[in-house]
């Protein structure tokens, strides 16, 4: 296969993954505001949202001061934010483009078909009250996207590549969402453990669809260190980091029997997957969460460079 078209697919699933995680960002966030303890921090929620986005620095050069209506537009429509999703779609079609004969109908259609929706869609404003059916569709999108990839592509180069661009953006993204709530969202004058605490970490959950997962898995109220211990070791969670590098691994080792040879991706990939198997919470706690979380983020951006240089360049 071409690098440039492994660098295509690679990055076609890596901005719808991207998209929907923006999504979820911002659906989370809107329920968030509509609590009424969150009124104990004003637009609070806000900046989070943006911080989990990591487009706050980008935003406060376009606007004075973070509100709802301002958010949602930077993140959803702008064209002064290259990741608001709109972008992240618009540039995701013309990857699918460019290797069109490398994807399947279904595939195809699903990108294509979001795109050409995308463009009959009002983007002047998206009021609060329109934002839970658009974070949905934006959300069935890649969902389609993803499933139909599962379900209808060979198990070939063409596949493992486009798995790599989503299982590297959704470490990257659960890491992040983890590290804003811990050092951001939760308000200085609000106690740990109470009721705007718990709001939070359950909307949290609910933007990586694992509310249920958790009471299944603890059968117990939310706690913080269950929560991390979900979020970064639960093998068994599709949105996990430690699930997340399973897959990634996995990927890269039928990308090297396919081309005979393996690389620094591989090394560096199997050691993080080695440190998450073996982690404990205690150990990640001991080390801090923030201080973990900002190892693994710079650790996943090195092995998504390791694998361009290594396939894609």
């Amino acid at each position: 296969m071409l690098s440039r078209t492994a660098d295509n697919l690679f990055w076609l699933s890596r901005y719808v993954e991207r998209a929907d995680y923006f999504a979820r960002v911002l659906e989370a966030t809107s329920r968030l505001a509509a609590l009424p303890a969150a009124y104990s921090a004003p637009g609070n929620e806000w900046v989070g949202a943006l911080a989990t986005a990591g487009c706050y620095d980008a935003f406060m050069k376009e606007y004075d001061k973070p509100t709802a209506e301002s958010v949602i537009q930077f993140l959803a429509f702008s064209d002064k934010n290259p990741f608001s999703i709109r972008q992240c779609l618009e540039t995701a079609r013309f990857n699918a483009r460019a290797v069109r004969t490398a994807l399947t109908v279904e595939m195809w259609e699903t990108i294509n078909g979001a795109w050409l929706e995308l463009q009959r869609m009002d983007k002047s404003t998206l009021a609060p009250a329109r934002l839970t059916r658009f974070t949905e569709w934006v959300k069935d999108v890649s969902l389609r996207f993803d499933g139909s990839g599962y379900r209808t592509m060979l198990r070939n180069d063409a596949y493992w590549f486009s798995r790599l661009g989503i299982f590297i953006e959704r470490a990257d993204n659960t890491a992040r969402i983890l590290d804003v709530k811990y050092h951001i969202l939760l308000p200085e004058t609000s106690a740990v453990g109470g009721g705007l605490d718990y709001s939070q970490w359950a909307a949290i959950l609910r933007s990586v669809n694992a509310l249920t997962a958790y009471h299944w898995v603890y059968r117990e109220s939310l706690r913080p260190w269950l929560i991390a211990d979900l979020l970064i070791l639960n093998r068994e969670l599709p949105r996990s980091l430690a699930s997340c590098y399973r897959e990634i691994v996995d990927g890269l080792d039928n990308l090297a029997g396919a081309y005979g040879r393996q690389g620094r991706g591989q090394r560096l990939a199997r050691a993080l997957h080695n440190s998450l198997d073996s982690g404990t919470i205690e150990k990640v706690f001991q080390t801090g969460l923030h201080e973990f979380v900002t190892h693994f983020i710079s650790d996943n951006q090195r092995i998504g460079a390791a694998i361009s240089e290594q396939y894609l360049i």
